[in-house]
């Protein structure tokens, strides 16, 4: 049974926690073993969602929310005048193996405040993850922060417990970082991504060559930037995604719309709306470049810097390339059908395997359960919609817009209550 002063604690860092987004639980394969609780499967980790979006899914809290640094976008600024807290280790174990007995949760994300330096508080998340994975026999997902500065053995003894890590970057450029956190420097947050990703590389080809090898972060690394305390660009927040991605061999990159929290000339007015929908269009378009072949510069570029905030990037991509349409579905090569508005991935590859039995017509791709009513002004059959082909841009736009209706609004809600 917990006492009164944990539930208070649980209350104070479970909230504290709901601004970091990063909580995929996505890509482990780590089994049970020893007969030991839970395993860390992709199918093993349960999620929940808050309406707005967001995961909290896992036993999501920060170890504590003391911190030496004073971030402006930060409600665990040390300037900040809130009620504050800290687990024990042997509290943080102890509250997510009786959460996992009572079957609330299937797993912990653990971030924190800075006690006092970086390996100080990078010791004791380590510490955490040791004695669930060692002591409890723990093969539920496990997800830390690694601390920029944490010295290189603690990453590794890190990557060894945990499922993944994630260093966040926060603000999309070093100039917004300096602005709003002057005493964090952006080099000590690349130097643990790239120690990172070397180690994940090593392990990965050590298991290669000896199946005994010990797993290391299975699930990789990510990391979150917050959007819309500073003035960058869409175009400047995928780059860097972009970066990540090709040079960190990140798995995710997040994207948090800032909420205001500070009465603070730097930043957005407290009450300015939290930009849910242009978080959602980055991740629409994060998802573009990652697994559709798009390149950043194809959905923003220098003439069009931002996102559109009505329209999905693909739409925006095509209707800017009207040129490359219709789109016969019958003849067209798969990289093509899945830049078709409507058309998804999976969708795609239905399309092809289907075409190799019968010349494809509308009412198929209906049965399929692709979004005709969008696709339909980009596709080319054996008696092409003339009335369609010929419409403009602006006017195919607002056929789309007319018919659907979005489920994003700007606002924000709190992460679910664990009772």
């Amino acid at each position: 049974m917990m006492n009164d002063r944990v539930m208070e604690k649980l209350g104070i860092l479970a909230d504290a926690a709901k601004y970091d987004v990063s909580c995929s639980s996505a890509l482990s394969k780590r089994e049970n073993k020893n007969k030991g609780l839970g395993n860390a499967k992709g199918y093993g980790i349960c999620h929940a969602f808050t309406e707005d979006g967001r995961c909290v899914s896992l036993l999501k809290i920060l170890l504590t929310n003391h911190c030496i640094f004073d971030c402006a976008y930060c409600v665990s600024r040390k300037s900040n005048d809130i009620k504050r807290a800290a687990f024990t280790v042997q509290e943080v174990v102890d509250l997510t193996i009786g959460f996992y007995r009572r079957n609330y949760i299937e797993g912990l994300f653990l971030s924190s405040g800075i006690f006092d330096n970086a390996d100080y508080t990078m010791e004791r998340l380590v510490r955490i993850a040791k004695k669930l994975r060692l002591e409890q026999n723990f093969n539920g997902y496990i997800h830390l922060k690694a601390i920029p500065g944490a010295s290189d053995e603690l990453l590794k003894e890190a990557g060894l417990y945990a499922d993944r890590l994630s260093v966040n970057v926060e603000m999309p450029t070093e100039q917004s970082l300096k602005l709003l956190a002057p005493d964090k420097n952006h080099l000590d947050v690349i130097k643990p991504m790239e120690y990172l990703k070397n180690e994940i590389a090593g392990y990965k080809e050590e298991k290669k060559q000896n199946f005994k090898a010990p797993l290391f972060a299975p699930a990789g690394q990510s990391t979150q930037m917050v959007i819309g305390a500073t003035q960058e660009s869409d175009l400047e927040i995928l780059g860097m995604a972009d970066y990540f991605y090709q040079q960190m061999n990140m798995k995710r990159v997040y994207y948090s719309g800032y909420v205001p929290i500070s009465y603070d000339n730097r930043l957005p007015a407290i009450g300015t709306p939290v930009p849910m929908i242009r978080e959602n269009r980055l991740y629409q378009a994060d998802w573009l470049v990652r697994y559709y072949g798009f390149n950043v510069n194809e959905i923003v570029g220098f003439n069009q810097p931002n996102l559109d905030l009505d329209i999905d990037p693909k739409l925006g991509w095509a209707l800017r390339n009207l040129n490359q349409f219709p789109v016969d579905i019958n003849t067209a090569d798969l990289e093509l059908i899945k830049r078709i508005p409507g058309i998804g991935y999976l969708s795609a590859q239905k399309i092809v395997a289907a075409r190799k039995f019968k010349k494809l017509l509308p009412h198929d791709l209906q049965k399929m359960g692709i979004a005709y009513s969008r696709s339909k002004y980009f596709l080319a059959f054996t008696t092409p919609f003339q009335l369609q082909k010929d419409l403009t841009a602006i006017q195919i736009k607002n056929h789309i817009l007319n018919f659907q209706k979005s489920k994003y609004k700007n606002d924000f809600s709190n992460q679910l209550a664990l009772f």
